[in-house]
């Protein structure tokens, strides 16, 4: 795949091919009703079965959820030894679900920051879902947009240092392909949640061409109706890509 602009994509909003979601406000939540911010993470995987659900039967090809940052490991060591236990169990409980609904699994980021049980829950994992095609559903976990570029930086230079790659031969089109996510669409619609204005380091490269969505609801009350509500929203936009409103009225 490329960053070419493909000419279906720049008509009305219609279904996102590609829709990724920052998923903001569990701590609040939890904050709110006086309860430990362990509990809000755990009330959030509600809220992703129910974005899951949502986009599989609206025909949403690729969902993306950012559910732990690079920057994440700097959180009290308590909540983030919560965070990878939750990550185990929903390893472990809510794979064999994806794989009945057809649904494929792929973990962004860089693994090699996990324990070695949660690196082999994640390969079998993908690779139980691997052949499925009704949705690929991408889970970020240690990931950040400033190291996925880099990543692809270092990567090239090592390709034109062992010439497999000559210099003049990088293109976006080139840089795009060491990118996470290359083989699939870059997404259409970034959503996030909890009230924050801001995309926090999350698929810089990806999202040149991403229609945005803020809204205030706190990830754990994000469920069926809000994200219902944020896919009319992006089926009312027109995607210009550079055209101008005329050029996208005149039948191709």
């Amino acid at each position: 795949m490329s960053t070419s602009i493909d000419d279906t994509q720049a008509a009305q909003g219609g279904v996102p091919r590609h829709v990724a979601i920052i998923m903001d406000g569990n701590n609040r939540w939890a904050k709110k009703r006086f309860i430990p911010g362990v509990s809000g993470h755990k009330a959030g995987v509600d809220a992703v079965r129910a974005v899951v659900e949502v986009s599989a039967r609206e025909g949403v090809e690729v969902l993306t959820l950012f559910a732990f940052s690079s920057e994440n490991w700097r959180r009290p060591p308590d909540e983030v030894n919560a965070l990878m236990q939750l990550f185990i169990m929903a390893l472990q409980r809510e794979v064999n679900k994806l794989h009945r609904n057809g649904i494929r699994l792929r973990v962004m980021g860089d693994l090699s920051g996990f324990t070695g049980q949660i690196q082999s829950l994640i390969a079998e994992a993908e690779a139980l879902t691997r052949d499925n095609q009704r949705m690929t559903l991408v889970i970020a976990a240690n990931y950040g947009g400033q190291w996925d570029i880099t990543q692809a930086a270092r990567r090239i230079a090592e390709d034109v240092r062992e010439g497999r790659l000559s210099p003049a031969d990088i293109t976006e089109q080139t840089f795009h392909q060491y990118t996470w996510l290359s083989d699939l669409p870059s997404p259409d619609f970034m959503i996030r949640t909890g009230g924050e204005r801001r995309i926090s380091n999350f698929m810089l490269w990806q999202t040149a061409y991403s229609e945005f969505y803020f809204t205030d609801e706190l990830w754990p009350d994000f469920k069926h109706d809000e994200y219902k509500k944020a896919l009319d929203d992006f089926a009312s936009r027109a995607r210009r890509f550079g055209r101008t409103d005329d050029q996208l009225q005149q039948p191709r």
